[in-house]
């Protein structure tokens, strides 16, 4: 297996721009593909996940041009068809695009396949499909192996509308699909969320990007959605992805533990993005943090010491493995509350964390959904899982700000979402 040895980094300063954001792009590509009218797709992402979607939406034959990271896609004017009545899409390990793609293309018409990654058929699926049935009219969808995971059978014929529920304590992309599917029902369409919704703002940035596209959706809090007059999507003309703010959090973690000072372009306190909110978690670690009209700067403390914090980062959950590694650098302990979904990701993110945490000296308390992190008194070289997991590969990186070498097995993995982290990393390290 491949491995990268960062040497100990002492000093971490500059300026980047994060790839596109992998949330925005996944949701506003199907969109554009099923809007009346042309979409021109801005700082799209090269990352896998993106990828996967983009070739999905190939296979089922949406006009498309690709000039650089811009994508000019046709819209269809209506639900995704499979053509010549059937197709079958491969959608590797994205989260994103598996239950996206479920529920939107329950709302076509045709029999499509969705299949992935042995990891992805184990990643559960059935609240989503149980709750998309009291919509769907006469489509069908099957479970292909084991019941209640993909791979999966989708016999389409739209959606009807209806009046359904879903668990808001699993995943907000199981909410995501099923709400973006609503526009797409041939009568009103309401959906419940049972139970406190995880990650709102994943949502909340859903909702956004759909408006954008010119759905008709309404809200009650974060308790129901509905569309009394669904109406479809329509092409906002140009829409242009901001960068990714959980990709960010790794470089304004380096500033908050070096002193940096470093700066995110691209990205501002006003972004849709929920993880963006990571900035205030370093300046409650004693950080300081600047907010400008075109990006983020932090910069370590006075003192040079972080401060160990008690934080629930549910609204923030991916920027939480972030914060595990900076919690390192801290004095005094940090707990880590409410990200119980980590252990439905690439990997269960919570037990991996814990695991890697003390191979540097850490002493570290694992809850069912939460973390505590005892800092070492003295860091240890250590070499690196990452579960094929690309935030565990990025978030490892920051230990070479310990002094000493971050060992990184499999660093390709971070194809996932940005291909050129380690690039940009060691860039502004100066290695």
């Amino acid at each position: 297996m491949e491995t990268l040895v960062l040497p100990p980094i002492k000093r971490f300063t500059g300026a980047v721009r994060p790839p596109g954001s992998k949330s925005i792009a996944n949701r506003a590509l199907p969109l554009a593909a099923m809007a009346r009218g042309t979409t021109r797709l801005e700082n799209l992402p090269d990352g896998e996940d993106v990828t996967l979607m983009r070739i999905a939406l190939e296979k089922l034959q949406i006009p498309m041009t690709i000039e650089g990271d811009t994508i000019i896609i046709q819209g269809q004017g209506g639900g995704l068809q499979a053509p010549g009545g059937e197709a079958s899409l491969f959608l590797g390990n994205s989260g994103t695009a598996t239950r996206i793609l479920t529920a939107l293309l329950s709302a076509g018409d045709g029999v499509f396949h969705i299949d992935g990654v042995a990891r992805m058929r184990e990643r559960p699926i059935a609240d989503l499909v149980d709750a998309l049935l009291p919509l769907a009219g006469n489509t069908r969808i099957v479970y292909e192996a084991n019941p209640g995971f993909p791979p999966l059978r989708i016999e389409a014929k739209g959606l009807a509308g209806g009046h359904t529920r879903i668990r808001g304590d699993l995943s907000s992309q199981f909410t995501t699909g099923l709400v973006m599917a609503l526009p797409l029902c041939h009568g009103p369409a309401t959906v419940e969320i049972e139970g406190k919704l995880v990650s709102a703002p994943y949502v909340d940035l859903t909702l956004k990007v759909m408006r954008d596209f010119g759905a008709k959706i309404e809200r009650d809090g974060l308790e129901r959605f509905w569309t009394m007059n669904p109406k479809g999507y329509q092409s906002p003309g140009t829409f242009s992805v901001e960068p990714d703010a959980s990709s960010a959090s790794y470089f304004l973690a380096a500033a908050a533990i070096t002193g940096g000072p470093v700066t995110v372009l691209g990205l501002t306190k006003d972004s849709p993005q929920g993880e963006v909110g990571f900035a205030e978690v370093l300046r409650r670690m004693g950080a300081t943090v600047e907010y400008y009209a075109d990006g983020i700067t932090v910069i370590g403390p006075a003192n040079g010491k972080l401060q160990g914090i008690d934080v629930d980062m549910d609204l923030m959950s991916d920027t939480g493995m972030t914060l595990a590694v900076a919690a390192l650098f801290a004095e005094g302990p940090t707990t880590i509350r409410n990200v119980h979904n980590w252990r439905l990701k690439e990997t269960d993110r919570l037990r991996a964390m814990a695991t890697e945490l003390r191979k540097v000296g850490a002493r570290v308390e694992e809850g069912p959904g939460n973390l505590t992190i005892h800092p070492p008194e003295i860091f240890k070289r250590a070499e690196f899982d990452t579960y094929d997991d690309h935030r565990i590969a990025m978030c490892f990186s920051l230990v070479a700000l310990g002094g000493v070498e971050a060992i990184i097995r499999d660093p390709g993995c971070v194809r996932k979402t940005y291909p050129g982290y380690f690039e940009d990393f060691k860039r502004l390290a100066g290695v």
